[in-house]
């Protein structure tokens, strides 16, 4: 779906004399490429209802209203409040912005029941902390298409016995099916970052672990990822120790690095049961 002639965003960003926060962990992405590829990968069709954290100047948010999508703009930034007023004006209703700081929406309220899918290139700064709010948090999103550091996408599709496999992955793989779709080079942004960034997909797995049993799964992670070169005897001896990976049957031995997302699973699952 084409949108009006609307003037390039670095023309618009000149316009409004406005520049990137590094304070806010903001980097522009202008390259229209660059967002149509990532509108495509989300699988955002026309009708469809989008939630995009931290749009910015709107270059992604112009990619995925060329799909048909209604958008719903999150953003923290008060100055790219009037751009993406143009940008509204010129949809017909289709984009509708909130100012706000994405850690404080209640996503299940903005969107009144409808379903809805998350597209975002996030700030880099609460990238992670907004994952995990909407892996485990009371809203489901029908999937999840988020820009991250690259370093941190590797963590979130990572396997067991990897480097990069912690608790990031556990929560991300326990709760969805997580591929690493594109890469993302520094020089795609405005200012450029000091990093690469990557693309991941993310849908809701049908097995996902309800509220209960995600809360023991995060206390697990987090006491068996805090101390990730000790044993699980050691590391989880304050939830349990050898009695808890006895009944969980995981060797007490065993360092969380290779332990698979079932297996913490069991470990979340025994320590209920426990207590």
């Amino acid at each position: 779906m084409s949108l009006p002639d609307l003037p390039p965003l670095r023309e618009t960003l000149d316009a409004h004399g406005l520049l990137a926060r590094k304070s806010l962990g903001q980097h522009f992405l202008l390259d229209l490429n660059i967002t149509r590829k990532i509108a495509r990968l989300s699988g955002a069709r026309e009708g469809d209802l989008i939630i995009e954290v931290g749009p910015g100047p709107g270059g992604l948010t112009r990619a995925l209203l060329e799909t048909g999508a209604r958008v719903i703009a999150v953003e923290k930034d008060p100055r790219f409040v009037p751009l993406l007023e143009e940008l509204a004006a010129a949809v017909g209703g289709r984009l509708t912005i909130l100012l706000a700081d994405a850690l404080d929406v209640d996503e299940a309220a903005l969107v009144q029941g409808r379903p809805a899918a998350i597209v975002s290139n996030l700030p880099y700064n609460v990238g992670t902390p907004l994952l995990i709010k909407w892996l485990t948090g009371p809203f489901t999103p029908v999937a999840l298409t988020l820009m991250f550091q690259k370093e941190v996408a590797q963590r979130i599709v990572a396997p067991p016995g990897s480097d990069a496999y912690g608790r990031l992955a556990v929560i991300a793989q326990a709760t969805s099916k997580a591929d690493l779709v594109m890469d993302v080079p520094a020089r795609a942004f405005t200012p450029p970052p000091k990093v690469a960034s990557a693309v991941v997909h993310l849908t809701p797995r049908a097995d996902r672990p309800g509220p209960e049993l995600l809360d023991a799964l995060q206390t697990i992670t987090g006491a068996a990822f805090g101390q990730r070169r000790k044993m699980l005897r050691s590391s989880l001896k304050t939830l349990g120790g050898e009695a808890l990976c006895a009944a969980a049957g995981i060797a007490p031995d065993a360092r969380a690095e290779t332990i698979s997302v079932e297996g913490f699973l069991a470990l979340a699952q025994a320590w209920r049961n426990l207590r």
